[in-house]
């Protein structure tokens, strides 16, 4: 993944074990806090995104799915998910995420036995990148930077790129069992 790499070196102490972790983001959430909703940002057919192009394998400016929402917990924007995948892969092994809805991306991904996760990697996201404005429009004093994950999820030889925007929220979460 261009520009992506495999560490978290740099990032606050507080925010690696959120970083790192490989299970269910969602579900960690839900684990730390009172209330957890999901709010759809953008979803869709839209350009694909120049970050995700290379890594999907979709020619620049041609059209993929995308889907953009703010997991939040008690009431607070806490991560900016971004989803990506081929159009085609809509009617075939990413059909269930058509009409997905405000139901978590995660439900999906961790419940299917056939799904597998590839390795995370991370990136430090500033003002000059796209997920970062997109990220920060929920915040009313937004950071000089925010620390993000993805990985490549595999059904059935389909590629889902999943983008994790860690928000300022996360860290008011419970702390860790």
């Amino acid at each position: 993944m261009p520009d992506w790499k495999r560490s978290t070196l740099g990032a606050d102490a507080r925010l690696q074990p959120w970083l790192r972790d490989s299970g269910s983001l969602t579900r960690r959430i839900m684990l730390r806090s009172e209330r957890f909703s999901v709010e759809i940002f953008d979803e869709g057919k839209m350009r694909i995104a120049q970050d995700d192009s290379p890594v999907l394998d979709i020619a620049p400016g041609r059209l993929a799915w995308s889907r953009d929402v703010f997991l939040h917990a008690d009431d607070r924007p806490v991560v900016f998910a971004h989803s990506a995948c081929r159009l085609t892969s809509l009617n075939s092994a990413w059909k269930s995420l058509r009409g997905l809805g405000a139901r978590p991306l995660g439900a999906v991904l961790f419940s299917h036995p056939e799904v597998v996760r590839l390795p995370l990697h991370y990136k430090v996201l500033s003002k000059g990148h796209p997920l970062y404005y997109r990220a920060t429009c929920a915040l009313n004093d937004p950071p000089a930077r925010l620390w993000a994950r993805r990985s490549l999820f595999y059904l059935h030889r389909e590629p889902l790129l999943v983008t994790e925007v860690f928000l300022p929220g996360i860290l008011k979460l419970r702390a860790w069992y």
